[in-house]
């Protein structure tokens, strides 16, 4: 399976998400031009333990597997190829996501790295998935996310299900997992699906 994608880490809860999307897409053999905010490897820190002062050994750690496929941007490097429309992606998903970043995206802000690739991949039309990590919801939030879905954002809200009775929490991390690919149109085996045996 061939690709390239762009995935943003924000600093909201859930960046288990993000990481075993990052890792799933590798392992598939794609592309991954991957953007972490600050508040992003400080959740990575408080949730996983990642260190955050040896970003990069702590990335070749992580997905050294695949480091030829796995391309790390600074979220201030506003130069970086992403930030270019002429620079062909599948798309983009920002996971889990920020009311902060959710809000920046949705005004157009383009104030760093991640905001103004997710702007670029809005005025490309390719799909652009947000997966918001927060609760409850202003009406701040809830206007940001419905003008984003009113062009074509998919929301996917880190809701994982319990109709598959998962026995751990990586069962419901693949779940949401799968539900973003399943909006990717990229095939999985994450979950099973209702009605499958």
């Amino acid at each position: 399976m061939s690709g390239r994608w762009i995935v943003g880490i924000t600093g909201a809860s859930g960046s288990i998400y993000g990481v075993k999307l990052v890792r799933y897409l590798l392992e598939a053999g794609m592309d991954v031009h991957l953007v972490v905010t600050d508040a992003g490897w400080r959740v990575l820190h408080d949730e996983l333990g990642w260190s955050v002062s040896r970003r990069t050994e702590v990335l070749e750690e992580q997905f050294g597997f695949a480091r030829s496929r796995l391309i790390y941007h600074s979220n201030a490097d506003i130069g970086a190829s992403i930030a270019s429309g002429s620079f062909r992606t599948d798309g983009m998903v920002v996971l889990p996501c920020s009311m902060g970043t959710l809000s920046g995206i949705a005004h157009g802000a383009s104030g760093n790295l991640l905001e103004r690739a997710a702007d670029v991949i809005l005025k490309e039309n390719r799909p652009l998935l947000l997966v918001p990590r927060e609760t409850p919801l202003s009406v701040i939030h809830l206007e940001n996310m419905l003008k984003l879905a009113k062009l074509g954002v998919a929301m996917i809200p880190a809701m994982p299900a319990f109709y598959q009775k998962p026995a751990s929490l990586e069962e419901l991390t693949d779940f949401m997992v799968g539900r973003v690919l399943d909006s990717m149109k990229i095939e999985h085996h994450l979950y099973r699906r209702w009605g499958e045996p």
